[in-house]
């Protein structure tokens, strides 16, 4: 497919993507609750694996925030969120595009159904392409603190924070765990809760990992998907989880 083609296609695709959106928000209630969260995204090119990892004090924060597929790459999204974001960023990397190219379109054809309370301006999310490239976009009214920060196959972003060592703790995390991805995602979300976490303190966590036939049985790029939906400490009974995945599937522990 030439540039042309491939620029028409993806413009028809971010426009259906759009209207997709507009049609979900018109028939969805949207919860007054901000979901504050922290999380990460990260890669592994010694072994291909990407995901992603997420804390909040909200109910079940895995089933909105986290989004990957093997081969693509994966998807953040969080704050005054649309969960529609996710589909769309990995179908714009399915379709070539550069995560920076692809924060910009997702965002900018966000029709903002309900500015006036669920307002785009809000927004967070972050893109990671399958060769761990990445971009990651924090509204100016997403609730403070918000940001993100940058690091080596990672992205940690965040809002409602105690502040900006949450996100710095967890990509210093990230960089100098050894180990299988995900104890190095899930050392990103233990350094962001001491390093301050969500303000309203902490409900649940989640952890994806995907690679091609990376999984257990056959045809499963799911390599780890774990949801603690609701608890008093949601990161002590992931690690555990995690943990026990690592020892069971013989994985790299340092």
């Amino acid at each position: 497919m030439n540039r042309k083609a491939l620029a028409v296609s993806v413009t028809a695709l971010t426009l259906a993507l759009a209207s997709l959106t507009v049609t979900r928000a018109e028939r969805q209630d949207i919860p007054d609750d901000p979901t504050g969260t922290f999380s990460i995204l990260g890669f592994d090119p010694n072994t291909g694996e990407i995901g992603g990892a997420v804390q909040s004090r909200v109910f079940s924060v895995g089933n909105g925030v986290l989004w990957a597929e093997a081969g693509v790459g994966a998807v953040a999204t969080q704050a005054i969120v649309d969960v529609s974001y996710g589909p769309q960023g990995l179908a714009l990397l399915r379709a070539g595009l550069t995560p920076e190219a692809i924060v910009k379109a997702i965002w900018d054809s966000d029709p903002d159904p309900r500015p006036q309370d669920w307002t785009k301006y809000g927004r967070q999310f972050a893109v990671m392409d399958a060769k761990g490239n990445y971009a990651a976009y924090t509204g100016p009214k997403a609730t403070e603190w918000a940001g993100q920060k940058s690091g080596k196959y990672c992205t940690a972003q965040g809002n409602i924070l105690t502040g900006p060592a949450v996100v710095d703790n967890m990509v210093k995390a990230f960089e100098e765990t050894t180990g299988h991805l995900s104890l190095r995602l899930m050392a990103a979300l233990d350094a962001g809760q001491a390093g301050g976490g969500d303000q309203r303190g902490m409900e649940s966590a989640a952890m994806l990992i995907v690679k091609k036939d990376g999984g257990v049985w056959l045809h499963n790029d799911v390599v780890l998907r774990l949801q603690v939906d609701d608890g008093d400490d949601p990161l002590k009974e992931l690690r555990r989880l995690v943990e026990m995945n690592a020892q069971r599937r013989h994985l790299p522990m340092k």
